[in-house]
């Protein structure tokens, strides 16, 4: 015998809407977290300040006019590079992390728990033992 079909259309509830709506605004705050996170990690080696790109760009620009026409093509892709990681540098969104930690804070112990995320998996994808001591999320807990 076939499946029977439904003549009525189901609607959410509006709790069901609710709960969806919350999960993902707790899923959006989580990801931003994290790429914030990730972004931010310390890199190995030394670190390049903005003074030294700046001085480097200026070096590049007086390189520039003496320059034969085959290496002005490779400054003038050096400058453009040094101008781009000059600019990711003032627009790190790292600069917002705390807020996006308060965010994180507020809503991962929630989000864990009905994910079955537990706290090795956290700390393992890099969220500090101390931010998630304030969200609520011990090492004891297991998912």
């Amino acid at each position: 015998m076939p499946p029977r079909k439904r003549t009525t259309k189901s609607s959410l509830s509006s709790e069901h809407k609710d709960a969806l709506a919350a999960g993902r605004r707790q899923g959006h705050a989580v990801r931003r977290y994290l790429v914030a996170l990730e972004q931010n990690k310390p890199r190995r080696g030394r670190q390049v300040t903005a003074e030294s790109l700046n001085e480097r760009l200026a070096e590049v620009e007086a390189r520039i006019a003496d320059a034969d026409a085959l290496q002005r093509v490779h400054l003038i892709q050096e400058r453009r590079n040094l101008e781009r990681r000059l600019q990711s540098r003032t627009e790190e969104p790292g600069d917002d992390l705390p807020t996006l930690e308060a965010a994180f804070i507020e809503v991962a112990a929630e989000y864990g728990e009905r994910k079955g995320i537990d706290y090795a998996t956290w700390r393992e994808a890099g969220v500090p033992a101390e931010v998630l001591q304030k969200a609520g999320i011990h090492w004891s807990r297991r998912g």
